[in-house]
């Protein structure tokens, strides 16, 4: 149980003694979480905090919330953000006729001015997801992976989002539509996927992709004959677990190019594992979920289907160079099958029409039944 209480005014040695009183009276007979609320808190003095202090011993797992900037830094300052959970106001933002510069499954690009855009996340409850992407970003920026940083957290709504400062930025998407040329931007891509790919991490200091597909199979397995079904799960099992830097989501909408400088954005999906599930994730975004629409991925990334189809193979051409047509056709036939058991799992668990529910099942179950007992190994 919670019991919020509002810090109000400025609480120094005038006013420190009532002002616990009054919350301790307010907190008689309560064992639960504390949540100081200090959206109207001017100021707060060393007697405040003693009296903060004293009520984090009382009742541990108190916190304050909403401070404004000078109430933060007094906590910041005096020690008291690394013994409690402190956090600032959040400033708010409107983005009522801002341009769409992108949408995912998890939010909405907006571009506010010429200068900066917001990812405005559709899950109300995102604040540790924003933060851990913060976070995220931020270590593959010293590793030396050219992320653009989110350096403000703003409320939209009753939502949040991730403030970025990028001058005039277009996407990769946007420039294909404005004329760029699709078969430099793959090339492009691939320049920095490659970059990603060849930052070695140590063990488990991302979160492991191999372990997340592997619950994909053996989620699928109880919707394929036994035999498709436990191939599957050790097919997926048997993929090395390598300490390669992956992103996860790597797509036209998540590289922006900025006065000559390509940056990537949306780092919340960073993990680590063997290349071939990112090569997985971009079959999906170009070409895998328009198995049953031919136009979905067309739709989701805003450029045609043979745009798409076209910026897939020259990604491949381009990350394989050198290699002959045969082993280009198994890294598809592997990205295939890793693309189908994402896909149905997600469908079964996700998707809320049930006519095109029904038509993905169909058409992934049909297709991991054929072409998985044909399949050796998941990786290359």
């Amino acid at each position: 149980m919670e019991r919020i209480i509002k810090l109000i005014g400025r609480i120094d040695s005038a006013n420190s003694s009532k002002t616990e009183e009054k919350i301790n009276n307010e907190l008689e007979g309560f064992n639960g979480e504390l949540v100081l609320d200090a959206q109207e808190l001017q100021y707060i003095s060393s007697a405040g905090l003693r009296v903060v202090l004293r009520l984090k011993k009382a009742y541990p797992s108190t916190k304050v919330i909403n401070c404004n900037s000078e109430v933060y830094d007094i906590f910041d300052m005096t020690g008291f953000t690394e013994m409690m959970d402190i956090s600032k106001a959040y400033r708010k933002l409107c983005v009522d006729g801002c341009e769409v510069v992108g949408e995912g499954a998890n939010g909405i690009v907006y571009r506010t001015d010429p200068d900066t855009i917001v990812k405005v996340y559709k899950n109300p409850d995102a604040l540790a997801e924003i933060h851990n992407e913060r976070e995220l970003a931020r270590k593959a920026f010293v590793m030396g992976i050219p992320t653009a940083i989110p350096y403000d957290v703003v409320q939209v709504g009753e939502l949040y989002g991730s403030v970025f400062e990028l001058l005039n930025a277009k996407s990769f998407g946007q420039l294909i539509n404005e004329g760029g040329d699709v078969d430099d931007l793959a090339r492009q891509s691939v320049d920095i996927l490659k970059t990603i790919h060849s930052t070695n991490l140590n063990a488990g200091e991302l979160p492991s992709k191999r372990e997340e597909a592997i619950r994909w199979a053996e989620f699928c397995k109880n919707y394929l004959p036994d035999e498709v079904g436990d191939k599957l799960v050790s097919l997926f099992t048997e993929i090395p677990e390598t300490l390669n830097m992956l992103h996860g989501d790597y797509h036209i909408k998540n590289i922006m190019q900025q006065n000559g400088e390509n940056l990537l954005i949306d780092m919340d999906t960073l993990s680590m594992g063997h290349p071939i599930f990112e090569f997985a994730a971009i079959y999906a975004a170009y070409i895998g979920f328009s198995c049953v629409d031919p136009e979905n991925s067309s739709k989701f990334l805003g450029i045609t289907t043979e745009q798409c189809e076209q910026f897939w193979n020259s990604t491949l051409k381009y990350y394989f160079d050198g290699k002959d047509d045969e082993f280009i056709e198994k890294i598809v036939k592997l990205s295939e099958i890793i693309t189908f058991t994402r896909i149905l799992r997600r469908t079964i668990r996700r998707e809320k029409n049930e006519e095109l529910k029904a038509k993905l099942i169909s058409y992934c179950k049909n297709y991991l039944i054929e072409n998985v007992p044909k399949t050796d190994k998941l990786y290359f």
